[in-house]
C-alpha cells in the first residue's frame, strides 16, 4: 500500500517499531476506558470520521464528514487532536491548528485520491490554466492545497462553485467523478484533473440494477464520488452526512441501497433501526465497500497513539502557511451548511 503522507521519510523511524509496541499492550486492558482516561489527561478532541471501525466512531467526541470535521478541528479548544481518519484530514487539522499536536493513529493511513495528484506534478499542470480559479477537493495533500485559490468537500463544493466569479474559468482536482457532478449540478464547465478515489470507482451500474431487481422497494443513495452511471441509478446523491440526513429525514422509507464505504451504515442503522440497508457490492467481489487506508485506524492503534504521544502530524511551515488560506476561505464560505455538533447535542 502506497504511503501518501508527505513527511512519511520523517516519521518512519517512530513507526518501524510498531509490530514491537503493539505487542507491549496488555490483551486484558479495556482500551476504551483507557482512551477515555489518556483523553482527558491530555485534554484532547477525538476527532473521526463516519469511514472509520465502529467501536472507534463510538469512542470519538465527533463523528463527521470532512467539512464537520474541518469545523470541529477550527473550533476546538482541547490541547490536543487525535485524528481518526486519513492523512489529509489530519493535516487539515494541523493547518488550523499550527500551535497544537495532532496525532494520527496510523501513518500509512492515507488516500489513494491524493496519491494520485503528487504536489510538484499538479504545479507543473496547472501552468496551462494561469487565468482559473484552483478549486481543490479536500482530499489532497497539504503541498496541493497550498496551491488552491479555495477547498470544497462533497458537502460544500456546489454551493462554493456557486460563489465563485461566473466569468472565472475553473480548475477542479483532484477527483474526476465529482468534478463532473459539480459541473451537472451548477452549470460551471471545470477543466478537470483525471483522479478517482479506489473505493468509489469500484461500484458500477451494472451491478446496482441487479440489487435493484432484488429490492424493488429500496431507495438507491450514492456518493458523488461515484462513477456516473452509477450517479443515474441514485435516487439520491450527495456527501457521507447528505446520505445519513436523507436517511433520517426519509422515514417512509424502509430499504436503502447505499454506495459508498460502509462505515456510514454504522450511523445510519443507529439512526434508522427500523430501516434494512444494503450495501451496493464493489467490483473486488467482497459484499460491501470498505477503505482500506481509513481501515488501517485500529482501537489499538489509537490506544497506543495517545499512550505514547505518536505519531505526530508535521507539516513545514511555509506549505502549513499557504494551505491556511484556502482552507479558511472555504469555511468562511460554508459558514451557512451544516454546524458541527458534539456527540450527543
Amino acid at each position: 500500500m502506497q504511503n501518501s503522507a508527505p513527511n512519511a521519510a520523517i516519521n518512519a523511524g517512530q513507526e518501524m517499531d510498531l509490530s514491537a509496541r503493539l505487542a507491549t499492550i496488555d490483551p486484558s486492558l479495556d482500551l476504551e476506558a483507557e482512551i477515555s482516561r489518556l483523553k482527558e489527561e491530555m485534554n484532547a478532541v477525538i476527532l473521526a470520521h463516519y469511514y472509520q471501525d465502529e467501536a472507534i466512531q463510538d469512542l470519538a467526541d465527533f463523528v463527521g464528514d470532512s467539512l464537520a470535521l474541518a469545523q470541529a478541528a477550527a473550533k476546538t479548544n482541547a490541547d490536543c487532536i487525535v485524528f481518526c481518519g486519513v492523512h489529509f484530514m489530519a493535516e487539515t487539522a494541523k493547518i488550523l491548528n499550527p500551535d497544537k499536536p495532532v496525532y494520527l493513529p496510523d501513518l500509512d493511513a492515507g488516500c489513494s485520491l491524493a496519491d494520485r495528484c503528487p504536489a510538484d506534478v499538479y504545479a507543473e499542470w496547472l501552468k496551462q490554466y494561469p487565468d482559473h480559479i484552483v478549486v481543490n477537493y479536500i482530499n489532497s495533500s497539504a503541498a496541493v492545497k497550498a496551491l488552491s485559490d479555495v477547498i470544497v468537500t462533497s458537502s460544500n463544493a456546489v454551493d462554493i462553485i456557486r460563489q465563485l466569479p461566473p466569468d472565472k474559468p475553473i480548475v477542479f482536482g483532484p477527483d474526476r467523478h465529482l468534478g463532473r457532478w459539480v459541473e451537472k449540478q451548477t452549470g460551471r464547465k471545470m477543466v478537470l484533473w483525471p483522479g478517482f478515489c479506489i473505493v468509489h470507482e469500484q461500484f458500477n451500474a451494472r451491478r446496482l440494477l441487479q440489487l435493484r431487481a432484488e429490492y424493488p422497494e429500496a431507495a438507491i443513495i450514492a456518493h458523488p464520488e461515484c462513477e456516473e452511471a452509477v450517479l443515474q441509478q441514485a435516487e439520491f446523491v450527495g456527501s457521507t452526512l447528505a446520505l445519513l440526513k436523507y436517511v433520517e429525514k426519509h422515514t417512509e422509507k424502509k430499504q436503502f441501497i447505499v454506495a459508498t464505504e460502509a462505515g456510514i451504515l454504522h450511523q445510519m442503522k443507529k439512526a434508522r433501526p427500523d430501516a434494512e440497508f444494503i450495501c451496493s457490492p464493489p467490483n473486488s467481489g467482497c459484499s460491501c465497500a470498505l477503505c482500506p487506508y481509513m481501515r488501517l485506524n485500529t482501537l489499538e492503534k489509537l490506544y497506543l497513539c495517545m499512550r505514547d504521544r505518536r505519531p505526530e502530524i508535521t507539516i513545514d511551515e511555509e506549505t502549513m502557511r499557504r494551505a491556511l488560506r484556502p482552507v479558511q476561505r472555504m469555511l468562511e464560505m460554508s459558514q451557512h451548511l451544516s454546524p458541527v455538533k458534539q456527540k450527543g447535542d
